[in-house]
């Protein structure tokens, strides 16, 4: 979080304040949907300090990741009157949408910049919060520790030392007491290379680099600079000698550009373009709505852009910009479904979609658009534009978007004219929820990944688990179909449990190699209509642990 951000030009509309772009109509969004670019993994669906015990976590949005404050919190952000959102209070919800979360340390602070106390009070309450992580045996979504937030600006150098050897301190005392846990950071306020070429220097010199490395973009224009960014930082790990690390933007959108629907889009079009593996909205106004999603826990208008941002499954491919006029589009070979989310400008402008022949002669186009209702205003569903069937011509069809709002988030939706599927039958792993487990790709795997080195059972900070958000029409049981892969020369099993109940045990026979897939077992689960979760677990809570190693592909409902 940032009190202090120095807004583009502005200006005023239905009562809200956003930066002003220079739109234009007669722009074109290409979408190319040969082009993969990466798994879904709806990198840009998360929130800072976004869940609270009251909140309801609508499982549609497929979070991603959250940054919540540590067991003990005290921080009053925003004007609060009572600290809220404790990472350990929520877990289960975090868990339940199919997110992970990392714990902001010094929000056990009361105040904002922090008032550093001492290093005896600091060390006292490091223990604190992670002893209490350790004491949580059933909170399996706590994936790394922010050291500091923002110590650029928040760190008190006079009293506490220099930030590199007070992260060098910190760092090493929590590896007295956790082993496992991640450590992510620096969390600096905006992107600074030399910041963080002296920071990283020093992590190499003293064994404490990061796993994950964190920084935020929270200036008007941040998300023009974030493909910059991320190949300086790139750059910094190769000139130091470092090996990759995952990058975390886990605080984007100044207070101006939060509920703007259009805004989002080039952010989350601009992280899946540009690797980042997750990415949180700021906290800038009322805690645990979700970074006002939901306005008492119904939807706001940019919920429907995260909705449809959420709906996506399959592989992310191409969108190349035209102007302002952003996207983001996923391609699902399974239903044939090419799911676009869009906007940035106004007036008439154009989606042209390369890439269709597999959806077959026809296809057709529903476009709905989001609202521009804010914050404090509710929007129920999204609002209908046009519904027609196109006939495209070499794979290719162009859509006309006529009389945009710049503010507005749209989504364009192409299935197949004929034949297109009712609802969502095969669900990727690579597309899921992989804990302590890793994605990779093959020729042989459905969609070209798969989830592997599912390996851990120890206990809650290592077990490994793949968990599968399904969304079934009725309540019944369906057959489960699952695409695997085991290559250890024996049966390998694993448990299997479904929105939070009893275990069971599923059996791998051995196939013939790692990454090569084609192999399936089947059992039948029981599922309530609508959102289910559905975990295979090589380790969970009140699971003694899977025997062997298996590689998951898929698993298809029928």
């Amino acid at each position: 979080m940032r009190r202090s951000v120095v807004p583009v030009l502005l200006l005023v509309a239905a009562g809200l304040f956003v930066p002003s772009p220079a739109w234009a109509a007669g722009n074109t969004l290409t979408v190319n949907v040969g082009t993969t670019v990466r798994p879904v993994t709806h990198v840009a669906s998360g929130g800072l300090y976004a869940v609270d015990t009251g909140t309801t976590v609508p499982q549609a949005l497929h979070l991603n990741h959250l940054t919540q404050p540590p067991y003990g919190v005290q921080q009053l952000g925003n004007g609060a009157t009572v600290p809220c959102c404790d990472g350990l209070q929520v877990a289960g919800k975090v868990t339940s949408a199919g997110a992970q979360q990392f714990w902001r340390l010094p929000d056990i602070y009361k105040d904002f910049p922090y008032k550093w106390v001492s290093w005896a009070d600091w060390e006292s309450k490091v223990r604190t919060m992670v002893n209490a992580r350790l004491g949580a045996t059933t909170a399996t979504n706590i994936d790394g520790y922010e050291l500091w937030n923002e110590p650029d600006w928040t760190w008190n150098t006079a009293s506490a030392g220099t930030f590199n050897a007070g992260w060098t301190r910190t760092y090493k005392l929590i590896r007295t007491l956790d082993t496992v846990t991640p450590i992510v950071g620096p969390s600096i306020s905006y992107y600074n290379h030399d910041y963080l070429v002296s920071f990283l220097t020093n992590a190499r010199d003293t064994g404490t680099l990061p796993d994950v490395i964190v920084w935020h973009e929270l200036d008007n224009d941040d998300y023009l600079n974030i493909g910059a960014d991320v190949a300086d930082y790139r750059a910094i790990e190769s000139s130091l000698g470092i090996s990759p690390r995952q990058i975390s933007i886990n605080e984007y959108a100044s207070p101006s550009q939060i509920d703007i629907p259009s805004v989002a889009v080039h952010f989350m079009a601009t992280f899946e373009r540009y690797g980042v593996r997750d990415a949180e909205r700021a906290y800038w106004y009322e805690a645990g709505t979700l970074n006002g999603l939901l306005h008492n826990n119904a939807p706001t208008s940019s919920y429907w852009a995260y909705k449809w941002y959420g709906d996506m499954a399959g592989n992310i491919v191409q969108t190349v910009p035209g102007s302002w006029l952003e996207g983001v589009a996923a391609y699902d070979p399974t239903r044939k479904f090419v799911n676009v989310v869009l906007g940035g400008d106004s007036g008439n402008n154009t989606v042209k979609v390369n890439g269709l022949s597999a959806l077959g002669s026809q296809v057709q186009v529903t476009l709905v658009r989001s609202g521009i209702t804010g914050r404090t205003t509710n929007q129920s569903a999204p609002i209908a534009v046009s519904s027609a069937t196109y006939t495209p011509s070499g794979g290719s069809i162009s859509v006309p978007v006529n009389g945009m709002n710049a503010w507005d988030a749209y989504q364009l939706l192409i299935t197949p004219a004929s034949g297109a599927a009712t609802w969502q039958q095969r669900y990727e792993a690579e597309n899921a929820t992989a804990v302590n487990a890793n994605r990779f790709s093959s020729s042989s795997a459905s969609n070209g990944g798969y989830v592997g080195q599912i390996d851990g059972s120890a206990n809650m900070r290592n077990q490994s688990f793949v968990d599968f958000t399904v969304n079934v029409p009725t309540a019944r049981a369906y057959t489960m179909t699952v695409g695997y892969a085991n290559a250890t020369g024996a049966t390998a099993t694993q448990g299997l449990a479904y929105n939070g109940g009893a275990f069971q045990t599923i059996s791998y026979p051995a196939t013939a190699a790692w990454g090569v897939f084609g192999s399936t077992v089947s059992t039948t689960v029981t599922l309530k209509a609508g959102y289910n979760v559905i975990r295979l677990a090589k380790g969970s809570p009140n699971y003694a642990g899977g025997t062997g190693y298996a590689e998951l592909d898929y698993i298809n409902l029928s």
